[in-house]
């Protein structure tokens, strides 16, 4: 026979249980798209946003699915195959001018992604100096080959000036360690990858010659007027996973390596990794999230110039701030 504590115990217990049951069934389940693999160390802040329960305490559920870059990413979502997804800034820009209606609802930094490094002692105190230099890049219709372009436009040159080697994600860093390119248009992670291999580089921020952008979050425009509860969970959630890299890095890369562990072992490359960002990428932002217009209306311009696209369209159309706001 139970006794009164035990009951009480016992009733409080399957009380707890029932209620966190029902949140668990209450979560919605949502597929969020991703421009590359999800184990990619720039991916940190939706990393930690999952593994430190961020989405479950907004009540999503959060199913990571990858598809074929940014622009891939856009379309996707922008015919509803997906509620929302991960692409650069400026990719609007690119899907708005196919039709695709699809917005960036936050951006996750106020700087530029793409980084120009070279190698120190060659000479390369700039985009100016990379007439005839190799440089690799990860493809040819890939926002970092396009900050790259408006790069080398503060200095002058074209694409034309250049040789320009599309290497992959993989390929750029390597060949570059390797000794077998002058530069390389890299995000982060790349930046790591050959410092940790004992290269010395000068890296140049892309925000001193071209203001690109840093990654965002994508929304159709139909979902933004249907379902703007789950966007604000959801870029709630993603930026207070970016917030924990920026507050403490070493700590998030000890999390994010709980998240993702395929990392394990590589606390060391992953806490430089989330340093790079919070040093060339993250800042500049008063408001976390927020997207500055006069930058992104500069890309457009950039890109209609270069033929990258055929047309402007309005800057509104490209961007919201009224979910991290």
């Amino acid at each position: 026979m139970l006794t009164k504590r035990a009951f009480m115990t016992s009733t409080v217990a399957v009380a707890a249980t029932a209620i966190a049951g029902s949140a668990r069934a209450q979560a919605e389940e949502i597929t969020y798209l991703l421009p590359a693999a999800a184990f990619l160390p720039a991916f940190g802040p939706w990393m930690l946003a999952q593994g430190r329960g961020y989405y479950a305490a907004e009540g999503l559920k959060v199913n990571f699915v990858v598809a074929k870059g940014g622009v891939d990413v856009a379309k996707q979502v922008g015919v509803g195959n997906a509620l929302i997804g991960g692409a650069i800034g400026d990719t609007p820009i690119i899907a708005r001018a196919q039709g695709i209606p699809v917005k960036a609802v936050a951006v996750l930094g106020g700087r530029s992604l793409t980084q120009l490094v070279v190698h120190d002692g060659k000479g390369i105190n700039g985009p100016k100096d990379l007439k005839g230099r190799i440089i690799t890049t990860m493809a040819y219709q890939d926002t970092t080959f396009f900050a790259l372009q408006g790069m080398l436009a503060s200095a002058g040159l074209s694409k034309n000036d250049v040789d320009a080697q599309a290497a992959g994600p993989a390929g750029v860093w390597q060949l570059f360690a390797a000794g077998k390119a002058d530069a390389m248009a890299a995000v982060p992670d790349w930046i790591a990858s050959v410092t940790d291999a004992g290269i010395k580089i000068k890296i140049f921020s892309s925000d001193d010659f071209f203001k690109s952008m840093a990654q965002a979050i994508l929304v159709a425009d139909d979902t933004i007027q249907k379902r703007p509860d789950v966007v604000r969970k959801l870029v709630r959630a993603t930026l207070k996973g970016m917030q924990d890299i920026m507050k403490d890095p070493a700590a998030a890369a000890r999390d994010y390596i709980s998240a993702v562990p395929q990392h394990k072992g590589k606390e060391a490359y992953i806490e430089a990794v989330f340093r790079l960002y919070n040093t060339y990428v993250y800042p500049g932002q008063t408001v976390l999230g927020t997207i500055d217009a006069e930058r992104l209306a500069a890309v457009q311009q950039f890109y209609v110039k270069e033929g990258i696209v055929p047309k402007a369209v309005p800057v509104a159309d490209l961007f919201t701030n009224q979910f991290v706001q």
